[in-house]
This record gives structure tokens, C-alpha cells and sequence, in this order.
């Protein structure tokens, strides 16, 4: 199943909805580079709300989108980190420091153009 990537302006939104798998998670990839490519979105916004819980395959692809979005001209913020997702990533060594956050997606547009000083 593909997670819907939706055009706001030049920003990208993402809510995952979905229980990622691995092979989700590289479609996703996949998609959001893509779209990133065909849109010249500056800013893309991820929200993590309905994710519970990730494997380290998951979080592993999880930073590296963070990273290639970025390599692409795109700022992401992630929004919505439960818990359990956060000490996933910190126990598997993903330190995402560099990474704006926010509670929901409302903040993390607002995040995102302070960000981009927009």
C-alpha cells in the first residue's frame, strides 16, 4: 500500500497511516524522492502520529529519507514521534539531532517556515 504524498505550495505532506513494512518503507522512499524531484518542493513535512512502533530496517530508512531529501534541497520535519519510535531510534544510533520536530502536523508547518524563514 502507498502512503499518500500530498502538494501544499512547495511543502510535501506525509501523515503515515499505514504499519510500515519493509517493503512500504522503500516505496515510500522511492515516492517521496521522486515527488520531491518532479515538484521542487522545498519542505516536506512527515507525520509520524499513527506509528507505534519501528523495526531498525524502518528506522534506518527513516533517516536515510530525512538525509536524501535533504541532499535534494528538501528541509523535513517529523512530527508526532511517539515514544516508543523515539527510543527506537536512539537505541539503534539514529540520532536525528539535525531534524526539526514538532507535536502535530500544525506545528510542523509552522516549524517548517521558520525553518525556511518563510
Amino acid at each position: 500500500m502507498r502512503i499518500p504524498i500530498l502538494k501544499l505550495h512547495n511543502y510535501l505532506l506525509i501523515s503515515i497511516q499505514i504499519d510500515l513494512d519493509d517493503q512500504s518503507a522503500i516505496q515510500f522512499q522511492e515516492d517521496l524522492l521522486s515527488k520531491i524531484h518532479q515538484s521542487g518542493a522545498t519542505g516536506v513535512v512527515i507525520d509520524l502520529t499513527s506509528v507505534d512502533i519501528i523495526d531498525s530496517f524502518i528506522a534506518k530508512v527513516l533517516g536515510d529519507v530525512v538525509t536524501m531529501s535533504d541532499l535534494m534541497g528538501a528541509k523535513v520535519v517529523l512530527t508526532g514521534i511517539q515514544p516508543a519510535v523515539a527510543m527506537t531510534l536512539i537505541d539503534l544510533g539514529i540520532h536525528l539531532q539535525d531534524v526539526p520536530t514538532a507535536l502535530d502536523l500544525e506545528q510542523g508547518l509552522i516549524k517548517l517556515r521558520q525553518e525556511l524563514e518563510e
